[in-house]
């Protein structure tokens, strides 16, 4: 007679809560699948939380996708520059058709994009060698900019970059994402500017400030100190050079909004799991690599209608002057006679992907709060579905 009471609660409880939750098969399905099934919404709401951004004011935003270059139509937005190198290189930057023609770009079966200096052709003493500069045909201000890419170029006298800027230089803002020269194994990162902005020293990123002469490069004015603009270097050797292909390659990134210009890099084995997915969220990356603060460069007034540039120059203001100290062979003039010495300047890249920014209006719960409200949600639901269970099973 004392189970009486309880066996009563529970036939009530069938009769009332379980046709309710729409129960499937007890006696085939385990608790766990059936939680999915009577909230699969709710969990997957849950998971897109992580995708959620928070600005320093508080405000919410997602980055949403803008534009893709991978694949077959890579090359079908990008303008090639041919004309002399403004940095001095010995190359000969060659129209479309002809980088076409010779080889120098290609795309191989599975989607990789491939571009690179000329590797065949034996030159004499002087006379410049083949190679690649392209530019966007669409320009950015702000962005997350996400490049995949399984080598970048290196070796001596090479000197590529992965770059944006806009042709009123500098007054509308140059930033530097991937460059270095020779076999250097740290990327440098940089952005060059109009009188007015500079590099935050304390700022929060793992590389350290680019110096010469005794001096850190914090100023970002281009139209002193020879170029040099304001400058991070990357500590981690898979940044640059021989050891990232050695890798695989991995993800740059860069992060541009109205806050700061940050940098990221990674290798293979280490590309966070929301950028293989296509949901972005750098607040769960980590401390960048290099960043340039709003509080000491106003962003919206240095960086304006940007485009992208991939390119392979030789020699030139930075290879060539630094070539006597860099421990390669002979001098940077005779270096670009033979292609075998340029057997890496390659780029090859399996996608470029730009998002925007896209503010969210309305309450967001945080993260922590709202993992309590499903744990909760998921208690209650389980402890349904056992009663309903043991309802209808006996």
């Amino acid at each position: 007679m004392r189970y009486d009471l309880p066996m009563l609660v529970i036939a009530l409880i069938a009769s009332n809560v379980c046709p309710a939750v729409a129960l499937p098969n007890l006696r085939t399905s385990s608790l766990s699948s059936l939680v999915d099934q009577l909230w699969p919404q709710r969990l997957k709401t849950f998971e897109k939380r992580s995708n959620i951004n928070t600005n320093p004011n508080g405000s919410t935003f997602l980055w949403l996708p803008q534009d893709e270059y991978s694949g077959k139509t890579f090359f079908d937005r990008w303008d090639f520059f041919s004309h002399p190198d403004p940095t001095n290189g010995q190359v000969n930057y060659v129209n479309a058709s002809d980088a076409w023609a010779k080889g120098l770009v290609s795309i191989e079966d599975d989607g990789t994009v491939i571009m690179k200096a000329d590797q065949t052709t034996f030159l004499d003493k002087g006379v410049f060698r083949d190679s690649v500069r392209i530019s966007s045909q669409a320009e950015y201000t702000t962005g997350l900019f996400i490049l995949d890419l399984n080598q970048a170029p290196w070796g001596c006298a090479v000197w590529p970059a992965f770059w944006t800027v806009n042709e009123n230089w500098p007054w509308n803002g140059e930033v530097d994402i991937i460059e270095g020269v020779h076999d250097n194994q740290h990327n440098q990162v940089a952005w060059h500017t109009a009188p007015g902005c500079n590099l935050d020293p304390v700022a929060n990123y793992t590389g350290t400030i680019s110096s010469s002469g005794g001096s850190n490069h914090t100023d970002c004015n281009a139209l002193i100190n020879d170029n040099s603009g304001c400058g991070i270097t990357e500590w981690s050797r898979a940044s640059y050079g021989p050891f990232f292909d050695s890798q695989g390659g991995g993800v740059f990134a860069m992060k541009w909004d109205e806050n700061s210009i940050a940098i990221w890099s990674f290798y293979r084995a280490a590309i966070p799991q929301d950028i293989v997915d296509g949901s972005p969220n750098p607040s769960l990356w980590g401390l960048p690599s290099a960043v340039l603060e709003s509080s000491q460069c106003e962003i919206g007034k240095f960086f304006v209608n940007h485009t992208i540039v991939f390119d392979i120059t030789l020699c030139g203001d930075w290879a060539g002057n630094s070539y006597a100290t860099s421990g390669c062979p002979g001098t940077c003039e005779d270096r670009p006679t033979d292609p075998n010495n340029f057997v890496n300047a390659t780029w090859s890249i399996n996608s470029l992907k730009v998002y925007r920014k896209q503010p969210l209006s309305g309450r967001i719960v945080s993260s922590s709060a709202q993992h309590v409200q499903v744990q909760r949600e998921l208690v209650y639901g389980s402890l349904a579905v056992l009663l309903c269970g043991i309802a209808l099973l006996i």
